[in-house]
């Protein structure tokens, strides 16, 4: 064989296995990358299984009891008027009856019962049901833009089909805006027909007040197509403007709650409060509901049974499987084997 041509040969080899080895996707060896740092390795025996039960019971239910508790000391009136508020002879054709112009069928009286003492301030909510505002288009219909500066009050590319009328850009434009919240309520109580006043200030986030709705930002041809939404709005800037505020801060899903105002007065148990409403704004197009809210709130919030139900369910499950595994564990004890064949590089018993 020729001498050159098995030294070629070799040389060639060589650079194979050298491309070989620089085009490894193999990692350099580390004790990080193959998993050798020492590490915690818990061995569930069952006193570590029980205590840690046990111990999720003894937290879990103390918390649901409270939490429950204070939900429960919650005062709640909820009034649907949806329905009662149309008249008789409306009630075939509903979407007529709230379309029509005449003001004076929208009237409405209700009559609520204090069924237990209210302190103040107690919250005056609009509860609306099958209501999407989480629809991707809705959402999505709005210029935040606008509604922060005077400077950019044509950009309305994201508002369509509310951004301009008569070829003027449209102040606050889009969906959301445009169907505005328009129902009304007036309150007063069976006492000498004393009047209870709403106070709509500070209903709104202060974030949303200071750095999302501008102070020098007015509404512009808002309400002048010829489709109405909902409510009108008054010549002031946005900011001030905290019904729009708060209905501009979309819900997540079909049923929620938005603020109306504030009561800040007492209210005791048996007290009748007369609540005059205008019942102004189109739910009967796509089969939603209305309901006026009247509620206290503790240091939990609101009225919300779920949280101290699911943390007494989690403890009380907790507890219980404690109870079962401490009984068996008594009954029918059994050994644990070597924990040291838990472990590959590590001879049986130690050796």
């Amino acid at each position: 064989m020729n001498p050159s041509s098995s030294s070629s040969i070799g040389i060639n080899g060589s650079d194979d296995n050298t491309s070989i080895r620089r085009n490894s996707n193999r990692p350099k060896y580390s004790r990080f990358t193959q998993q050798e740092l020492p590490a915690c390795k818990p061995i569930l025996t069952p006193k570590w299984v029980i205590s840690v039960f046990l111990l999720v019971g003894v937290v879990f239910i103390p918390i649901g009891l409270v939490s429950l508790l204070a939900s429960r000391d919650v005062v709640e009136i909820v009034d649907r008027y949806d329905v009662e508020c149309v008249p008789q002879n409306s009630r075939n054709d509903k979407v007529g009856y709230i379309t029509n112009g005449n003001q004076d069928d929208k009237i409405c009286v209700r009559s609520l019962t204090v069924p237990k003492k209210m302190k103040q301030p107690i919250y005056v909510y609009y509860q609306l049901e099958n209501f999407y505002q989480n629809h991707r288009r809705y959402v999505k219909s709005r210029s935040d833009q606008q509604l922060k500066s005077k400077n950019k009050f044509d950009d309305t590319g994201s508002c369509d089909p509310e951004d301009k009328v008569n070829g003027k850009p449209i102040v606050p434009c889009g969906l959301i805006a445009w169907s505005l919240f328009n129902d009304t309520y007036s309150f007063s109580t069976n006492k000498g027909n004393k009047s209870l006043v709403v106070n709509k200030k500070g209903i709104a986030w202060k974030s949303d007040r200071d750095h999302k709705f501008g102070k020098d930002v007015f509404p512009s041809n808002f309400q002048s197509g010829p489709l109405i939404g909902g409510g009108n709005l008054t010549n002031v800037s946005l900011s001030e403007q905290e019904d729009l505020i708060v209905w501009m801060r979309t819900a997540a899903l079909p049923t929620f709650r938005k603020l109306y105002g504030k009561i800040e007065v007492d209210l005791v148990a048996g007290e009748v409060i007369n609540v005059t409403l205008e019942n102004n704004y189109n739910t009967y197009s796509f089969d939603g509901k209305k309901k006026l809210v009247l509620s206290t709130t503790s240091w939990i919030g609101g009225k919300n049974d779920f949280l101290g139900i699911a943390y007494l369910t989690v403890g009380g499950l907790c507890f219980f499987l404690a109870l079962a595994f401490m009984i068996v564990y008594l009954v029918k004890p059994r050994q644990l084997g070597d924990p040291t064949y838990l472990s590959w590089n590590r001879n049986p018993g130690g050796n």
